[in-house]
């Protein structure tokens, strides 16, 4: 892993696995404590709707996919928050109407042949100097609207209504979280794609959940274990000559089945000690 460093590629693939590992294992916390995981997945899939535009138009990739994500994830959010009874019926037809905008203007954009799987399995060893700049800008402003906000968020995250009670803007924060949520979505994409996002948002909070004190806790240990897990990934990636993407996400989902397995032990161990 070492001598592929001295590629700029590399090296740039690396450091974009590490700033969405960081911002995943902030923001991924805050989904699986809160409960979107769904309302994430739907998000990721409209998201692809903001890359066929921008191409389209001859936009920027990261500005236009964000713009569009933004858009698609408050109809969402307002769907999910107001019609809570149909939520996952609606966030499931704009998921694959905001799909289905991107491949038909992708196909319609002149003289362009668009590379679906680097935007399904992601297309990390291609990430340039510029969108690493972004990355790091916005990547630092989620973290630090979430560090500002963190009493507020951890009030809405475990209490809703002692959160209303204590005089929280719960409306106000979720839309906002939300908005955060898409964001952190499009910066990811790139990194591990639409249909494997998802695992990195929910994988390393899952794990860590059972042994996190605090939600602070939780969101530095996930931040630290999808690092871990992309570091792993990127190195079998380059070893074995396979997509990058895939590889992070197989690395976290058999750490994923590890904790899972090891939890039914003890509890089963657990169990045979009290019946003793």
């Amino acid at each position: 892993m070492i001598e592929a460093l001295e590629f700029d590629f590399m090296r740039n693939a690396l450091a974009a696995g590490l700033l969405v590992s960081v911002i995943c294992g902030i923001v991924g916390t805050l989904v699986v404590v809160n409960r979107i995981v769904f309302l994430a997945g739907g998000i990721a899939h409209a998201a692809y709707g903001g890359i066929g535009l921008s191409f389209f138009f001859g936009w920027p990739y990261l500005p236009g996919t964000i713009g569009f994500s933004l858009a698609a994830s408050m109809v969402m959010a307002t769907i999910s928050h107001n019609v809570k009874h149909r939520a996952d019926t609606i966030i499931g037809v704009v998921w694959a109407i905001g799909m289905a905008i991107g491949i038909i203007l992708i196909d319609l954009t002149p003289g362009y042949s668009a590379d679906l799987m680097s935007y399904l399995f992601g297309s990390i060893l291609t990430v340039p100097d510029s969108d690493l700049i972004i990355m790091s800008v916005t990547g630092a402003l989620i973290t630090l609207l979430v560090i500002y906000y963190y009493p507020a968020l951890l009030a809405m995250s475990y209490d809703e209504e002692f959160a209303r009670i204590r005089g929280v803007p719960v409306k106000k924060l979720y839309f906002g979280l939300i908005g955060i949520l898409a964001v952190t979505i499009v910066l990811a994409i790139q990194v591990v794609g639409l249909i494997l996002i998802i695992a990195l948002l929910t994988i390393p909070p899952f794990i860590v959940e059972k042994y996190a004190k605090s939600l602070f806790q939780m969101m530095v240990a996930s931040s630290l274990l999808g690092a871990v897990f992309t570091v792993i990934g990127l190195w079998f990636s380059y070893r074995y000559n396979l997509t990058s993407g895939a590889s992070i996400i197989m690395v976290s989902g058999t750490a994923f089945v590890i904790s899972f397995v090891v939890d039914k032990v003890q509890m089963a161990l657990q169990n045979g000690q009290r019946r003793t």
